[in-house]
């Protein structure tokens, strides 16, 4: 029995040597708790500031699974690409509150086109939807490595208006954006 004792007190004093080093790479639960309550402002922060841009210019905004959406971000004639000026606005504004506040944000630009048309058609009209609003907003000052441009055409389970097409279907032929991270960093001047 004392045979055993002394092998197990090894054994745990072998794992104690092994496991102390280990230890200094912790993080220190005051720092870990110091970083969460910064992440948490700065996400705080920048979803008022789109909740604001979505007051301003009638748009919708979601959070989903800790990512923003804001589904209005363009809307297109049927089977065009071209941006609309009356949807430059809003893409303005976002440009300028993303690379004011949250410039090591990364943001999806997700392009949709409703169902009229063949599939591939629709899927390389999405892409060049989400492309024209990807330059718009690089030109408005945001960092295009910061900024991607992917297309679902016109697949059902994305479409805002199920099966419609021309007018009612507009909302089918849209771009959204999509906030993927937002680093915390110094709020905007006032």
């Amino acid at each position: 029995m004392t045979k055993h004792r002394c092998r197990n007190a090894v054994f745990c004093a072998g794992l104690i040597a092994i496991a102390l080093p280990g230890c200094s790479n912790y993080v220190k639960r005051d720092e870990f708790d110091s970083a969460i309550t910064e992440l948490r402002a700065a996400d705080q922060r920048l979803q008022a500031q789109i909740e604001a841009l979505s007051r301003k210019h009638d748009a919708l905004v979601t959070e989903v699974a800790g990512r923003i959406r804001v589904e209005t971000g363009a809307h297109f004639a049927t089977g065009d690409a071209t941006l609309d000026e009356q949807d430059k606005a809003l893409l303005a504004d976002f440009a300028r509150v993303i690379g004011r506040s949250h410039s090591e944000a990364v943001v999806t630009v997700e392009g949709f086109a409703d169902p009229q048309g063949p599939t591939a058609f629709n899927r390389r009209l999405g892409k060049r939807r989400a492309e024209a609003v990807v330059d718009y907003l690089v030109s408005s000052g945001m960092d295009g490595a910061r900024l991607r441009a992917v297309s679902y055409g016109e697949d059902e389970n994305r479409q805002v208006r199920p099966g419609l097409i021309g007018d009612a279907g507009r909302d089918n032929r849209r771009v959204s954006l999509v906030i993927d991270y937002a680093a915390a960093s110094a709020p905007p001047p006032m």
